[in-house]
């Protein structure tokens, strides 16, 4: 069995995750990673139209799986319980990964990189005092004035990204796929 590394990027809404992960996954790619993501959603994602052949194939025909095969692409429609497990979900889905990001899942016992911004809330979710605390890698925020007993990082540091991909990649809980 191969090991795949799992960490994850949260946040508050618009706090900047997503920027953060596509930022995170292109400096560990630059570094020749095998770079896999993950976003967790609270909807139903739409990525089909209806009507088409393949939102057919998955809603009309109930078809417990879809593989939509395109030049340099591949989307899988998979109906599945809610079952929001991103360890499972790594374990199914990306073999062969070095390191898998996942953005949201924030309840998961999981490593956790927090991006933080003082314009969207005032605090950052994380609490010294609460049981998971020590999930936390880091905290990357915009605000000089916060401090805590995890590593800070400020956007405005020099080689902030090189620093938290260093510690994204040695602080990520590793699984065997």
């Amino acid at each position: 069995m191969a090991a795949t590394r799992i960490i994850s990027i949260i946040g508050r809404k618009n706090a900047g995750k997503t920027t953060l992960t596509v930022a995170l996954a292109s400096e560990l790619a630059r570094r020749g990673h095998r770079v896999m993501s993950m976003k967790h959603a609270d909807h139903p994602a739409q990525v089909d139209q209806p009507g088409v052949d393949s939102w057919r194939h998955f809603h009309e025909g109930r078809a417990e799986r879809v593989l939509l095969v395109s030049p340099e692409l591949r989307v899988l429609f998979h109906r599945a319980l809610d079952d929001y497990d991103p360890i499972g979900l790594v374990r199914e889905h990306f073999s062969g990964a070095d390191i898998v990001l996942v953005e949201g899942f924030k309840r998961a016992a999981l490593p956790k990189i927090e991006v933080h911004r003082r314009a969207v809330a005032p605090r950052p979710i994380y609490d010294s005092s609460a049981a998971n605390a020590g999930e936390w890698v880091a905290i990357v925020t915009d605000d000089h004035a916060f401090d805590a007993d995890r590593r800070i990082l400020r956007f405005n540091d020099t080689m902030w990204l090189q620093l938290l991909a260093n510690l994204a990649w040695e602080h990520a809980l590793v699984v065997e796929t």
